[in-house]
């Protein structure tokens, strides 16, 4: 049976550290739609806004939900040190070193060079700042799309770790490791369905962003196993569309495998939207600069340069290419990343 009740009790079958803030607000966002309705008329439709940018640990943002199972695991197998890998603004390692902090582990980052031609404020500000004030140790790693040598590299990480006698637990992100963090986006999905139905609607759409996929693959499974039917849209903030489209099927077979619920969605489901990518991860256009524009003048929101003002970008974008047209309910989940924001401040204002 496919409910929501049925798949809170299918979760509460993992292991799962209870650190955020839930749940998180669901707000409409009024001024936003009424903006886009000057422009296009009166077929936008009611947009929404899951507020997981105040999942509360650490400013808060997906990775909260997605580490409370990952966390819960490492827990479990008795680990006393995380060890992870991610971009040098990683919303992921800043998450995890607050996480290892809160229940007394330590952490080791390792930054992945994945954006070129950024200076020191990028660098050293932002989520790297916090990875320092939660006392993470830095690791640096040359190669930025390269993900099997930053797991080997990981992998290296931890067997020095052992020869200390620590027991080291490894946060990796390849589409091939076992896709615990997206039991938090299924648990969301919950969440959101119930809180949906306490204020009398549904939703037509959902639009989240795709990079790692745990959100977008627990949002879409979750989605489904909870009893919803609707699109879910993947707006991606790393890379191409069909890249995109190839790992989440990957990875929605290994959570469908961990959750031994045998095949939930047909790989027609799966979309994945790169219009507003720009020319590779972590870097921005005019779309994104836009959303960062609109998301704080309209509603009040901070959506970073990285993830959340590519999505914004994608909800705003399908409004006005029609993808909605005709529905009356449309949920934008609000992943977070304020950190990030801050490594970027020369080229949002650079006349400052």
């Amino acid at each position: 049976m496919r409910t929501p009740e049925a798949l809170r009790h299918r979760l509460n079958g993992f292991p799962r550290v209870r650190l955020g803030h839930f749940p998180t607000p669901l707000e409409k966002m009024e001024r936003l739609a009424g903006h886009l309705s000057e422009e296009l008329g009166d077929k936008v439709p009611a947009l929404w806004v899951k507020r997981d940018d105040c999942t509360g640990v650490a400013t808060g943002g997906n990775k909260v939900r997605q580490l409370e199972y990952s966390f819960g695991a490492a827990r479990a197998a008795g680990a006393d040190t995380a060890v992870i890998t991610g971009a040098v603004q990683s919303n992921y390692m800043r998450t995890a070193a607050a996480f290892a902090a809160k229940l007394g582990m330590e952490c080791h980052v390792q930054l992945e060079n994945r954006v070129e031609g950024m200076g020191e404020e990028y660098h050293k500000s932002g989520n790297v700042l916090l990875d320092r004030i939660f006392g993470a140790k830095m690791h640096h790693f040359p190669l930025g799309e390269d993900e099997k040598a930053a797991d080997t590299n990981l992998s290296r990480i931890a067997e020095r770790l052992r020869g200390e006698g620590r027991n080291p637990y490894l946060f990796t992100l390849s589409p091939d490791t076992r896709p615990t963090g997206a039991l938090g986006y299924m648990q969301c999905a919950v969440e959101l369905l119930e809180q949906a139905a306490a204020e009398g609607i549904s939703f037509d759409a959902v639009v989240v962003p795709t990079g790692s996929a745990a959100t977008h693959v627990g949002t879409l499974v979750g989605l489904r196993l909870a009893g919803y039917d609707g699109p879910v849209h993947g707006i991606c903030v790393r890379r191409d569309a069909a890249s995109q489209t190839e790992r989440v099927r990957s990875i929605a077979r290994l959570a469908e495998e961990m959750l031994a619920s045998g095949k939930v969605i047909e790989d027609a489901e799966v979309d994945c939207r790169d219009d507003w990518l720009g020319p590779s991860y972590g870097k921005m256009v005019a779309s994104t600069r836009e959303a960062i524009d609109l998301a704080g003048r309209l509603e009040a929101l901070i959506v970073d340069p990285t993830y959340t003002a590519k999505s914004f970008a994608g909800l705003i974008g399908l409004t006005r290419t029609g993808a909605f047209d005709g529905m009356s309910n449309v949920l934008y989940i609000h992943t977070g990343g304020l950190p990030a924001v801050f490594a970027y401040r020369s080229e949002l204002y650079p006349d400052d």
